[in-house]
């Protein structure tokens, strides 16, 4: 058995999920010890515990410890598949990092999956699930992973009460991702999104975004309302897209604080990832590398900064795989390279 001490590295949630999801694909019986350990709330949340079941659900894996608050997992595998998962958060747990250890569960499949998850579409400490259609899924199709999202209903802290699916293809050869220059700018845009607040929010936080960004690259920003629901909320998520890759950003508009400052502190963020010189951001590239690991081929990419959570991703895939990761600083920013076993 494969034992895992989660005290390691950033200590959160992020290898609990990459840990379940890679236990699943390479088959191997992994124990989880220390979960959460480095967080002012240990063990596992109800957003961790609807993923492992999703997982366990989808790949016919067992698992023992899967409750909240629990600090420990084993996770056996299993070697039945269900093609059309519903999960159920029950709160406003986000369904963004849910839907990070589903769809790395579901890579090695030879039918079309279907993933229906309710919970959070867009809330703190989690990217929103616009980052999926806008940035992640474009990704990753260039890697021939053809992955769709429909946003069925947004759904805001606390009253959660989103929903959306995502339908995955079957994935052959996973293909390397070499994102060493991002070319010529393309398009910078975003949606502004809305619902159950007054006409004069979404138009503020449009209004802050442009303000910064129209200056510099001149922005065009969707408005999407809606009122379905008790859940309420407004943010922002913006992209810039060049010849040859992706940079994101994004914000949530708070109470008590002016949205223009949301739109304004989208904007900047986006224009800081742009001058930055580097390919991808941390968490784009934090959720990419899972399949660069499993690629037919080397990887490439840089990022402005190495943070805690993707030290952790790369200790983790090199514990169920034989992949190798490099990484240099040049220019002062972070080039990585991405080695499969077998491309070595």
């Amino acid at each position: 058995m494969l034992e895992i001490d989660c005290s390691k590295g950033e200590g959160g949630g992020q290898m609990v999920r990459t840990s379940v999801a890679m236990a699943a694909i390479t088959g191997t019986k992994t124990r989880l010890f220390k979960i959460r350990e480095n967080r002012p709330t240990k063990g596992l949340s109800k957003q961790h515990c609807a993923a492992v079941k999703a997982v366990t659900k989808m790949t016919g894996a067992t698992v023992q410890g899967n409750s909240p608050g629990s600090r420990e997992l084993t996770i056996t595998p299993g070697d039945g598949m269900d093609y059309d998962v519903h999960v159920d958060i029950r709160s406003a747990g986000s369904i963004s990092l849910v839907l990070q250890a589903m769809i790395l569960a579901g890579i090695k499949h030879d039918r079309t999956h279907t993933m229906t998850v309710s919970g959070g579409t867009n809330v703190l400490w989690a990217p929103p699930i616009d980052f999926y259609p806008q940035l992640l899924f474009p990704l990753m199709g260039r890697m021939g992973i053809d992955a769709r999202m429909e946003i069925l209903e947004r759904g805001f802290f606390p009253e959660g009460g989103g929903k959306v699916r995502v339908t995955v293809e079957p994935v052959g050869r996973i293909k390397p991702l070499n994102l060493d220059t991002l070319g010529p700018l393309k398009s910078v845009g975003g949606v502004c999104f809305v619902k159950n607040l007054p006409d004069r929010v979404p138009e503020q936080i449009i209004a802050g975004a442009k303000e910064v960004l129209d200056p510099v690259h001149r922005s065009e920003i969707a408005l999407e309302r809606s009122s379905k629901g008790r859940s309420k909320g407004a943010g922002l998520s913006l992209v810039a897209t060049y010849g040859n890759g992706m940079l994101g950003a994004n914000s949530l508009s708070m109470h008590r604080d002016p949205p223009k400052n949301a739109g304004r502190d989208a904007g900047r963020d986006l224009l800081r990832e742009m001058e930055s010189g580097a390919t991808l951001d941390v968490n784009t590239a934090d959720q990419l590398l899972p399949y660069m690991a499993m690629a037919d081929g080397v990887s490439s990419f840089t990022a402005p900064r190495i943070s805690r959570h993707l030290l952790s991703q790369m200790d983790t895939l090199e514990t169920f795989l034989d992949v190798r990761f490099g990484v240099e600083r040049r220019d002062g920013i972070y080039h990585f390279t991405v080695t499969p076993g077998e491309c070595g």
